[in-house]
């Protein structure tokens, strides 16, 4: 009957924390106290285990209290590993010292992966809103988390873009962060005609282009009359603006392409009766007419000759 009351014990969860979010881990802990050769070793373990469970949880709550799927599957992996080495590993002293210290092992990995998350993953938009799905590392459930923009607004500055007429020019306004976002937001594109700079806009003078779920736009054979400020804003389902930037567009004139005049050739010397741009089959005729006249002649002396 007690031993019955242990395993009930173990399988509670009366205080959970993010290691303890996964069921493998849960059942890990169980199968290590049930193993006790004794019941009050059993007990012993269990007191330890749901000592282990107020720490993680401490430990969460230092750190925000949340935890993402990714963060989660590598604390779980790292302490699997750990915990099945140590269940391979011959005990020399107290099997409750021994459960102390795996328990505390698991403590340090899930701090050091909290640590990782919240300095770096929990909130990567450097600008921006950003609402994503995390886990309460109390409760075990997800939920939204919402991380403002650290820049108080969503627009995020200007990417100034230059191209030669007839050429191409890419405008792309994906960032890593929003594949994090909750829902499917799309990529809103606009334009507004005219040089960029030249004066302050208003959203009323920019004209719908595209919308697309692909990040990124790509114009070609572009004309001068193309060139302006080009806007990207990405909205969610429900209107709501997560972010935004404007590529200053300037498209540069191909140079107009001169023909080199023609340099006449000098005049002829006086005297000279060959128009300045006669042939080279006009010179060959009076030669070859004198070869011709040449040969015959030649023929009729070699025949008076011989007679």
């Amino acid at each position: 009957m007690l031993l019955m009351l242990v395993s009930l014990l173990c399988c509670v969860p009366a205080v959970k924390a993010c290691l303890q979010c996964d069921r493998r881990i849960r059942l890990l802990h169980e199968d290590f106290a049930l193993s006790a050769s004794t019941v009050n070793d059993q007990i012993e373990l269990k007191k330890i285990c749901d000592h282990a469970y107020v720490t993680y949880r401490e430990t969460s709550q230092e750190r925000k209290g949340v935890i993402d799927p990714t963060t989660l599957y590598r604390v779980r992996t790292e302490y699997q590993s750990e915990f099945d080495r140590f269940l391979k590993t011959q005990q020399t002293g107290s099997v409750t010292f021994e459960a102390i210290q795996i328990m505390e092992k698991g403590r340090k990995i899930l701090e050091k992966h909290l640590d990782t998350f919240i300095r770096d993953g929990l909130c990567p938009n450097k600008c921006g809103l950003l609402n994503r799905r995390v886990m309460d590392c109390i409760s075990c459930r997800y939920k939204i988390y919402i991380c403002p923009s650290p820049s108080g607004k969503q627009d995020c500055g200007e990417y100034p873009v230059q191209a030669e007429e007839g050429g191409q020019a890419v405008l792309n306004c994906f960032r890593p962060w929003h594949r994090l976002l909750l829902g499917k937001p799309e990529y809103h594109y606009s334009w507004s005609p005219g040089v960029p700079g030249t004066k302050k806009l208003a959203d009323s003078d920019f004209k719908a282009l595209v919308v697309t779920a692909d990040s990124s736009v790509v114009l070609n054979q572009l004309h001068v009359d193309e060139q302006g400020t080009y806007r990207c804003s990405l909205l969610g389902r429900n209107g709501a603006n997560f972010y935004r930037i404007t590529f200053p567009l300037t498209v540069t004139r191909l140079p107009v392409q001169t023909h080199r005049p023609l340099v006449p050739l000098p005049s002829p010397p006086h005297g000279d009766s060959y128009p300045p741009l006669q042939t080279t089959e006009d010179l060959l005729v009076p030669v070859m007419a004198m070869v011709l006249a040449l040969s015959l002649a030649g023929s009729m002396g070699l025949t008076v000759v011989l007679g």
